[in-house]
């Protein structure tokens, strides 16, 4: 249905998909739990599944005044939120109709007739009709993660794993009989961004889980050499990197020494912020062409844009905005000292289209190290 009205194109556009449609999913960043796979247990209800974890469908909701709290989300504060499942799905079902026209309908009436085989569309008389029929579904052996997966012919699934994870669940996954192949991806945000809320914290766990110095800049490399090939041992093929913008730097060893001192005493300046990350985008690269990791690089959304929200809710809870990058200049010190290796990959994800053919296809058509991600978001629409 989303295919041009003109015909010619039309055919064209119908003999593409009939070449790819029964090919496995090869799915590179997933933000999957890998418990789900490792413990291979039922999803609980409806609410738990699909709405709770998913700001794609209360960042709607809240736009139209509905609280995080009547959708289920728990609150920091202590203060009381709606638990019953029942209800909060019934009031997603009162206002799906705000859905139409966004592609958070299009998948989700694609999960509802397709995977759950409902046969009705989803209002309010139908929600609890809905719920107890997804319920049922939710309970079946067939509805188990192991069987979507290899219902939904998946072929590789990679999660995206906090760089201090212990890997336990992957390591079950490996050690188990089942054949469905999860990989972990190395995502070291937690240990890079200094302004992180546990950073400091982060950084003596790093140190007592790797046995190496985190208060010196070499003992902190080593760390995170440590780890990398830690999650290679578990079956990674990439790292994964959440930075707000694309400016990186390629200090100088002497530099960059005296730049982590300062970090790690905890006082630094918002500049000393963004340099120190900028400049472990490029540490971070400078380790794929030693250990072979892919490295992907998602910038451009400024994170938990409501500090309201981030205070109650904590992140991820839908606050999240595109905003303008410039990658010519901002990539300009990565690529300068590595982007002419063939010896490394570097994804890059942007969330601004004007980047993306102006500034972003340029500098992947000349670079051999830079290649272009799907367009982040503006490319989900109709």
């Amino acid at each position: 249905m989303l295919f041009p009205s003109d015909k010619k194109i039309k055919a064209i556009a119908r003999s593409l998909y009939k070449i790819v449609e029964k090919l496995p999913i090869l799915s590179p960043h997933g933000h999957c739990d890998p418990s789900w796979f490792s413990r291979n247990k039922n999803f609980t209800d409806p609410s738990q599944l699909l709405i709770i974890p998913d700001h794609y469908i209360f960042r709607m909701l809240v736009s139209q005044g509905l609280s995080l709290e009547s959708l289920g989300i728990f609150p920091h504060d202590g203060s009381s939120f709606e638990q019953d499942p029942i209800k909060i799905w019934q009031l997603f079902a009162d206002y799906y109709y705000l859905f139409r026209g966004t592609p958070t309908a299009m998948w989700l009436d694609h999960t509802f007739k397709y995977v759950f085989e409902t046969t009705e569309p989803l209002n309010s008389s139908t929600g609890l009709t809905y719920f107890e029929h997804i319920s049922a579904k939710l309970k079946e052996s067939s509805f188990k993660p192991r069987a979507l997966f290899d219902r939904f012919n998946i072929e590789t699934l990679a999660t995206t794993d906090s760089a201090l994870d212990n890997l336990k669940n992957h390591k079950l996954i490996l050690d188990s009989k089942w054949n469905g192949n999860i990989l972990p991806t190395y995502r070291p945000d937690g240990i890079i961004d200094p302004e992180t809320n546990d950073f400091s914290t982060n950084l003596k766990i790093l140190e007592e889980i790797t046995g190496e110095d985190t208060s010196t800049w070499k003992g902190y490399l080593a760390a995170h050499a440590s780890r990398r090939a830690f999650f290679i041992e578990h079956g990674a093929k990439a790292s994964d990197h959440g930075h707000f913008t694309p400016q990186t730097y390629n200090l100088s060893e002497e530099k960059a020494s005296k730049l982590y001192e300062t970090i790690y005493s905890g006082k630094f300046s918002q500049e000393q912020a963004d340099m120190f990350r900028g400049q472990m985008i490029t540490e971070m690269a400078k380790m794929s062409i030693d250990d072979g990791l892919v490295m992907q690089l998602h910038t451009g959304s400024k994170r938990n844009h409501s500090s309201l929200i981030f205070n109650r809710f904590g992140p991820d809870k839908g606050f999240d905005v595109p905003t303008k990058m410039n990658y010519e200049r901002g990539l300009h010190p990565l690529l300068e000292a590595v982007g002419l290796s063939n010896k490394i990959t570097i994804i890059v994800f942007t969330l601004d289209e004007s980047a993306y053919s102006r500034e972003l296809a340029p500098l992947a058509s000349v670079y051999p190290a830079l290649k272009l991600g799907p367009p982040w978001w503006f490319f989900d629409s109709f």
